[in-house]
């Protein structure tokens, strides 16, 4: 139920009364056979005087709760918000004499407007920079809002991960190393941007990482996500039933993407894992249709890193080490 509250604040009401009282014995004392539709006039107009004597404030709420003292409307809502009036440009321009400080909103470029009488003049009212994330549930897709792209995710066991390898940054040719230049770098096979379309960007260890060292750090994935450490990854495999066989239940099944024979896919754990190969360091690529490979965030020594790859030819997942400065593909895991 929604409540709407209004405080009147009595202007002299004595005199207002007494001024009431007189107009109310003047129309009964006109004739006693009166037209009732003057009667409703007056009764009409004395409605009107009974207005203008008056000011509110106006409370919309659903907790029963009047108006602050210092508000002439005041909303309250846990669960809607006030909307100010939408126009196209057009419109807006062929208000007359808009009042200094009236606000809409303009349909045509999605921006907020107030009018400044000081420079007759509509303003945009600038955004800041905050945004409201909503409530992620795993099994929905999820935007970076870094770049807006949408990645499916999926719930295995108690873990959430992307169900997709992470595309973000520039692409740089596979002869250049990544650097920590404030830059999001990717390697695309074959120096191809149309490949990481398909199977996500190649990154060395230390730019996923972002040149942390810190096992689960958020790297390259996006706030609330990171990349899983090599324990993580043992707690996955172990899920789908140890690394003998959950690579087929990790693997896109068919030979869309596989080379033949992609031997127990099934992709019964929805991982869809798909073979984009991997980068040496050295501008050669290798491994496409056949390997999986990605990187977990715990250290093996100093020039290796621990890692799971997948092979068309068997079901199982492989864990093992890697020189840093490889390039693999990348899965996001749910903080």
């Amino acid at each position: 139920m929604v409540f709407v509250f209004v405080n009147w604040e009595l202007i002299d009401i004595f005199a207002l009364l007494n001024r009431l009282h007189s107009q109310i014995s003047y129309i009964f004392s006109i004739s006693p056979f009166m037209n009732k539709h003057l009667l409703l006039t007056g009764i009409f107009v004395l409605s009107l005087f009974f207005t203008f004597q008056l000011s509110a404030q106006v409370g919309i709420n659903t907790d029963g709760s009047s108006p602050d003292n210092s508000a002439m409307l005041d909303v309250k809502s846990s669960n809607k918000g006030v909307l100010i009036p939408r126009m196209s440009a057009a419109q807006i321009s062929a208000i007359i004499n808009p009042a200094n400080g009236l606000q809409v909103f303009c349909t045509t470029d999605s921006k907020m407007y107030i009018f400044l009488a000081s420079v007759g003049q509509w303003k945009e009212v600038a955004y800041g920079t905050g945004i409201i994330i909503p409530p992620f549930t795993c099994g929905n897709p999820f935007t970076d809002i870094r770049d807006g792209k949408i990645y499916n995710t999926v719930l295995i066991g108690t873990q959430c991960w992307f169900s997709q390898n992470i595309n973000l940054g520039a692409r740089i040719n596979g002869s250049s190393s990544q650097t920590n230049n404030g830059i999001f770098e990717k390697y695309c096979y074959n120096d191809d941007e149309n490949m990481c379309t398909i199977y996500g960007g190649l990154y060395q260890w230390d730019e996923a990482m972002q040149y942390s060292t810190t096992e689960g750090v958020k790297g390259i994935c996006p706030t609330g996500w990171h990349l899983p450490t090599d324990a993580e990854w043992t707690t996955l495999t172990t899920f789908l039933g140890g690394e003998a066989i959950a690579g087929g239940k990790m693997k896109e099944a068919g030979l869309a993407h596989w080379k033949s024979p992609n031997t127990g896919a099934t992709n019964s754990s929805s991982f869809s894992a798909l073979p984009g190969g991997s980068t040496y360091g050295s501008g050669s690529f290798g491994n496409l249709a056949y390997n999986a490979f990605f990187w977990a965030s715990s250290q093996y020594d100093v020039s290796y890193r621990w890692g799971r790859s997948l092979d068309n030819y068997v079901e199982n997942v492989i864990r093992n080490y890697y020189y840093k400065t490889n390039g693999f593909s990348v899965r996001c895991l749910n903080d």
